[in-house]
């Protein structure tokens, strides 16, 4: 008797857990958001808030506004993250700047998305490295959950590391393209072409980063900008400060009526003379590192051949 009431508490409370767990599930089902009819402000707002996207937490908040208390609960979490996330990674505004003077190929949330893969393979790798040495008793567990969280967490790292590799990269080159580029727009100018007609043929005819940013520049201006804005666009665009004051020099000669092929002239000599005191700058620094084997490697040796004679024969004589 005892045995079957027991059944029968087993049965009634099963069929309780059952029916409130059908009934959530229905809940949840029926008052999905993604079953209502969207509003009108949802399907416009994609097209007219471009710049409102927070990166690859954005669909959590949108989540989260959906019913007020998720939103008062999860809300100031997920705020606390991206103001975590910023001050670590970098806010959207600085990241967008750098990855336009990095040359503009990727978006911020590509970026992003590139950062959190590369957090997601180090983790996986990692993960899967200290799983085999657990297994083997290689190492203790605590040490390879520590590989497992620094991996992850120097991987975004790495990349954000790599960015600014290629701002550098990009620096060097154009440094090394603008005195040519100077030069062939002061020749076009002062054989009579017009700054847009020259910047398209220098464009056309040259190869490089500097060479793209014009192409930038031409292309703003056939969709309607003025010259001035291209400069300053372009300017803004470059890692190379001598280029951003080319660029506002120009500016400032078109709007003032100032000749443009003596202006031109000038920048170009001032481009070729900054050329010569950087490589100058950098025979310096090369000098000094050529001294390190030296110093480091050489000079001990020649001590030692020196000194190991002498010694010797005090040795001998004792």
């Amino acid at each position: 008797m005892i045995i079957r009431d027991n059944t029968l508490t087993i049965v009634i409370l099963g069929c309780t857990l059952g029916a409130l767990f059908g009934l959530g599930l229905a809940l949840v089902i029926l008052e999905n958001p993604w079953r209502r009819p969207r509003s009108v402000e949802a399907r416009v707002s994609p097209y007219i808030k471009r710049g409102s996207a927070r990166g690859a937490l954005g669909f959590l908040e949108n989540s989260a506004r959906v019913y007020p208390v998720i939103d008062a609960s999860v809300g100031p979490f997920l705020e606390s993250v991206r103001a975590f996330a910023a001050r670590a990674l970098g806010s959207q505004r600085e990241i967008e700047k750098r990855l336009a003077l990095a040359g503009g190929r990727i978006t911020y949330r590509d970026f992003r998305i590139q950062q959190f893969t590369w957090a997601i393979v180090a983790f996986v790798a990692s993960a899967a490295l200290g799983m085999g040495l657990f297994a083997l008793e290689r190492a203790p567990l605590i040490a390879l959950l520590a590989l497992v969280v620094i991996a992850s967490v120097t991987a975004p790292l790495v990349r954000d590391y790599l960015l600014t590799s290629a701002i550098s990269s990009r620096k060097q080159a154009m440094a090394r393209e603008f005195p040519t580029i100077a030069d062939l727009l002061a020749l076009a100018i002062s054989a009579g072409e017009g700054p847009i007609a020259a910047m398209e043929r220098v464009a056309r005819t040259s190869q490089g980063e500097l060479s793209r940013e014009l192409a930038i520049a031409v292309s703003e201006i056939r969709a309607g900008a003025s010259l001035e804005d291209a400069l300053i666009s372009l300017g803004t665009r470059s890692p190379l400060d001598s280029l951003s004051r080319f660029a506002e020099t120009i500016a400032v000669a078109l709007e003032r009526g100032t000749p443009l092929a003596d202006v031109m002239r000038a920048q170009a000599q001032d481009a070729r003379e900054l050329s010569k005191r950087t490589l100058m700058e950098s025979a310096g620094r090369r000098e000094v590192y050529m001294l390190l084997p030296v110093v480091f490697l050489l000079m001990p040796l020649v001590i030692v051949f020196a000194v190991f004679p002498g010694i010797t024969a005090l040795q001998v004589g004792l």
